[in-house]
């Protein structure tokens, strides 16, 4: 699919862009305020963020990467070590919490990058009528 261009903003790559979380459109205004919250607009090219809602999709694939890797890890360190249990309180727990909190801004702007590449907009919906209305059967 070819990305969404301006004849003065070239193509820009989403990963490149929503990982460093810049604007989909210049790559130069920051994407976000804040730890999460999109901005209104872009402060270089004025792009209106309003199309962005990437809702909880951030945290699923944050939580999910991390918890595939976290647990891959936790498993090794669990067989070859053989630790105590506070340990992996101590450890393993604060390790998998900063690892997802790591992750939400990268891909929180990843995922809005991609939003703006496939002209993400609300649902529209259309109405056909009353009920029963626009249908064969009476």
């Amino acid at each position: 699919m070819t990305p969404v261009s301006d004849p003065e903003y070239p193509p820009l790559s989403t990963l490149k862009t929503g990982l460093h979380c810049r604007c989909p459109r210049c790559g130069e205004g920051p994407l976000l305020k804040g730890f999460l919250t999109i901005r209104e607009a872009c402060p270089a090219c004025g792009l209106d963020y309003g199309f962005a809602e990437p809702a909880d999709g951030p945290a699923f694939f944050g939580m999910s990467l991390v918890g595939v890797i976290g647990m891959a890890l936790f498993m090794w360190f669990e067989f070859a070590v053989h630790p105590p249990v506070w340990v992996h309180m101590v450890v393993t727990m604060p390790l998998l919490v900063l690892g997802c909190l790591a992750v939400l801004r990268p891909l929180k702007g990843w995922l809005v990058s991609e939003q703006y590449v496939h002209k993400a907009a609300p649902p529209e919906w259309a109405s056909v009528g009353k009920h029963g209305d626009g249908s064969k059967w009476r």
